[in-house]
């Protein structure tokens, strides 16, 4: 029992000494954290003297009287700053512009290419089944002429209605001008001119191989899909490139044979990407400059905007109709539309103030003495300027130029 005693006498006396120890060792002195009392002398008459010993005045000779000065503990905060994460917290002093709230507009400037109107394409088709004899155009781009030759067909169809054409129009058959209306009717719809039936009624002869005449002037295409067609000529190799027709091929009736493009009627094809898609409208208008001309404006209309859905283009298409018969523009030239937009009213910041990460738009706003980067909803773009939503206010003072504050995009982290 008196072993149990003097275990609980120790362990109070150990209790005691480390309250003691607290107390007068470990524990800090009110008087370490208020501020201290600092003894100065200075004259009563001459307060502008000031001795930290007593003494006297040196001007008029009085006794100097002593003076406390409550002196203040400054606590410095800005080592607050500089432990806050230097990815969304920047010290320094970087030249800063506020939004602006105002109604801008601007001129978009879109590339372009002039290509074939491929409504405005003539398909040169056989109207018969027969055999290619002679070709008198041979690669793709060739310029015709109307009334041109383009092929020789041979076809035992066609000789056949020439023979029966031969046996109404003589005199065994009498007067039918009803049915010889009908048979050189047919003699057209196979292709023949005519000068060619004329020929026929004089000569009474039948040939059965005819001359294919070009029904327009135009440019020789394949039967390949038009429409691409001025991209393709812009990239093809060679502008010789051959036809898939030749000389000695069979072909079908309604079989096309090749294209005849019209140059008196093209596109003028433009990229704009599609965050402009709320600036630009049809009929709207579009001034447009060539690469052979860049001082003389076509002004036109935006006529179709074609809209694309794959994820990998960005861009849609707008197509304007140019009436090509007295600007003689080639095809594949290139073209500079400029279109003039409409005003639109918001909070406008320069495109330099915003650095993007990924899917977001950050700004870095003016906090103290350093800039904290903030998550911005922007919306359209115009000139040097980005339109924002919401994020910051028109009392807000941002880095003019986003990128000085960082070394990395992937380093900055937002709230």
């Amino acid at each position: 029992m008196n072993k149990y005693i003097k275990y609980g006498w120790v362990a109070v006396v150990l209790f005691i000494i480390g309250i003691t120890i607290y107390f007068l060792v470990l524990k800090p002195s009110p008087h370490s954290e208020k501020s201290h009392a600092a003894e100065v002398y200075t004259c009563s008459m001459h307060p502008e003297i000031i001795r930290d010993k007593p003494g006297t005045c040196p001007i008029c000779g009085m006794n100097l009287v002593k003076k406390v000065v409550q002196s203040e503990v400054v606590e410095n905060k800005s080592i607050d700053n500089l432990l806050k994460p230097t990815d969304n917290f920047i010290i320094g002093n970087y030249k800063t512009t506020t939004p602006k709230d105002s109604t801008l507009t601007t001129e978009i400037n879109l590339p372009g290419i002039v290509t074939y109107d491929p409504n405005a394409a003539v398909s040169i088709a056989a109207r018969m089944n027969g055999r290619i004899e002679r070709m008198y155009v041979n690669y793709k781009f060739q310029s015709v002429s109307k009334g041109q030759k383009l092929f020789d067909i041979y076809s035992p169809e066609l000789l056949t209605e020439q023979q029966n054409f031969i046996y109404m129009i003589s005199d065994e058959m009498g007067n039918h001008e009803s049915i010889i209306r009908a048979s050189k009717e047919k003699l057209r719809l196979y292709g023949m001119t005519n000068n060619q039936i004329n020929a026929l009624v004089s000569t009474k002869k039948s040939n059965p191989i005819i001359t294919i005449y070009s029904p327009a002037s135009g440019i020789i295409d394949g039967t390949d899909s038009m429409t691409n067609t001025g991209v393709a000529m812009q990239n093809a190799t060679s502008s010789t490139a051959p036809l898939s027709i030749k000389e000695g091929d069979y072909i079908k009736k309604n079989q096309t044979v090749f294209k005849l493009l019209n140059t008196r009627k093209v596109w003028g094809i433009f990229n704009v990407s599609q965050s402009f898609n709320s600036q630009i409208k049809t009929n709207q208008s579009i001034r447009i400059s060539t690469e052979l001309d860049e001082t003389n404006f076509i002004t036109a209309r935006i006529n179709f905007i074609e809209t694309q859905f794959s994820p990998a283009d960005k861009s849609n298409r707008i197509r304007i109709y140019l009436d090509n018969s007295q600007s003689k523009l080639p095809i594949g030239l290139r073209l500079q539309g400029i279109v003039k937009t409409n005003p639109v009213k918001g909070i406008w910041i320069p495109k330099q103030a915003i650095v993007s990460i990924g899917t977001k738009k950050v700004a870095f706003v003016k906090m103290g003495n350093g800039f904290k980067a903030t998550v911005l909803k922007t919306g359209i773009e115009m000139s040097d300027y980005v339109q924002v939503i919401s994020g910051i206010s028109v009392q807000d003072s941002i880095a003019e130029n986003g990128n000085y504050l960082i070394d990395s995009e992937s380093f900055i982290k937002t709230e």
